[in-house]
């Protein structure tokens, strides 16, 4: 028997995402976008230690899809040392295509140039690879666009609802064609998709997403005929096959870096797969990902609120993390608290950033819209809201930290666009 292939699986770079970074001077760009690149050496370093035979990238190597020359220099260089290791397969994501079928994708480049061991996967096919432990059939699905998958003559007349069914039902085609071309082979055989699996856990991906998502069905990939399914576009780590036999893994990678805080408590990380015809292993392997930290106080019966966040920052180790407070408090105990010195601990504890220091002020309810609500911010104006209607704080956090995400993401894609 042969050794198996020794597959390497990452997505979901996203370069170009700045949140919570602050400028670099050593690099000319934003710390945070040097955190998504650091990611990307330690997937370089591992692959050589492990001598690995084949890359897959399953999409969305920027953040936009006309990405900044600075952005591009710096991932090409991370593309020339991966297909110096081993055949890498660059699948096309939705942060990657252009949704207009004359215009070229942000990393067609490669393609262009006819960059040795890769390919760029941006049509629905399978190849044979050869690497150094033998041949592997791969079965690419980039990002499905309904203009490259559907005609307007099949969608004329049809409601949104009806054009996606069709969408999902053509795309379920698609896939049974492409194992159908895999089974022609006896090898080991891996499909690579960039899309949403109906029943995968969200991330933070639906905060930066372009394009109307279309959720394919689990039958569509978890088929015997695959021995891994290598996705990308879900930024939450996860095994869609947990627990089940006869088929084969089908495995979210997850992003590489956290976004926002939607994502705090997620692993991030790369699979490493050894890849055998109906004897697949692989495992979750970890990148020093960047922490991101929620301190969260109850301030509104303390005498000295200052003190007690400065005690509870001095508790957690920080150094390097994105930090936000989320504070409790009243109008008395919010006149004694004293912001500078919060910073000044969150600076000795070395934090790489402080995303913010929310104050939750209990106020008599005829105040608490307030007389006056012009100057605010839509954040404030939706917090005053919530109070006058009591919800209570936990509950009032988590949504204004979902509204901080959406009015971020709707911010940067009007700067984007304009």
């Amino acid at each position: 028997m042969t050794d198996p292939i020794r597959v390497l699986h990452f997505a979901d770079i996203h370069v170009g995402m700045e949140n919570y970074g602050k400028f670099d001077p050593e690099t000319g760009y934003s710390s945070r976008v040097r955190d998504f690149l650091h990611r990307l050496d330690e997937i370089i370093a591992y692959g050589a230690e492990h001598d690995v035979d084949l890359i897959i990238f399953a999409g969305d190597a920027f953040k936009t899809r006309a990405p900044n020359p600075t952005y591009q220099r710096e991932f090409a260089y991370r593309v020339r040392d991966l297909s110096q290791l081993a055949p890498l397969v660059m699948l096309v994501g939705n942060h990657d295509m252009s949704p207009n079928q004359l215009k070229a994708s942000s990393i067609e480049i490669y393609d262009t140039l006819a960059v040795p061991n890769v390919w760029v996967a941006d049509t629905y096919e399978t190849r044979v690879i050869s690497t150094k432990r033998g041949d592997v059939v791969v079965g690419a699905a980039p990002y499905p666009i309904r203009s490259r998958i559907i005609d307007d003559e099949r969608t004329r007349g049809l409601t949104i609802a009806e054009i996606d069914g069709r969408l999902q039902s053509d795309l379920a085609q698609i896939l049974e064609t492409l194992a159908e071309e895999a089974d022609a082979h006896d090898l080991p055989r891996l499909l690579t998709g960039h899309f949403t699996i109906n029943g995968a856990i969200f991330g933070s991906e639906r905060g930066i997403m372009l394009g109307r998502d279309i959720q394919v069905l689990p039958s569509a990939v978890a088929d015997p005929r695959w021995d891994y399914v290598a996705l990308g576009h879900i930024h939450k780590h996860q095994n869609l096959t947990h627990g089940r036999d006869g088929v084969p893994p089908v495995i979210y990678s997850g992003s590489l870096e956290r976004i926002d805080f939607g994502e705090e408590g997620d692993p991030k990380g790369f699979c490493w797969v050894e890849l055998a015809r109906g004897e697949t292993q692989w495992r979750f392997i970890p990148v020093d990902s960047r922490p991101f930290v929620t301190l969260e106080a109850d301030l509104r019966e303390s005498s000295d609120p200052t003190a007690e966040t400065v005690d509870l920052i001095e508790e957690y180790k920080l150094e390097e993390a994105i930090v936000r407070l989320i504070l409790k408090l009243t109008p008395e105990t919010e006149a004694r608290f004293n912001e500078g010195i919060v910073r000044d601990a969150l600076r000795r504890a070395r934090v790489s950033s402080v995303a913010a220091i929310r104050k939750e002020i209990d106020e008599p309810a005829r105040a608490r819209l307030g007389d006056n609500p012009e100057g605010l911010t839509d954040l404030e104006l939706l917090e005053r809201y919530m109070i006058s209607k009591q919800f209570e704080g936990e509950r009032r956090a988590q949504i204004l930290a979902e509204a901080e995400t959406i009015i971020d993401s709707v911010q940067a894609r009007m700067a984007d666009s304009g």
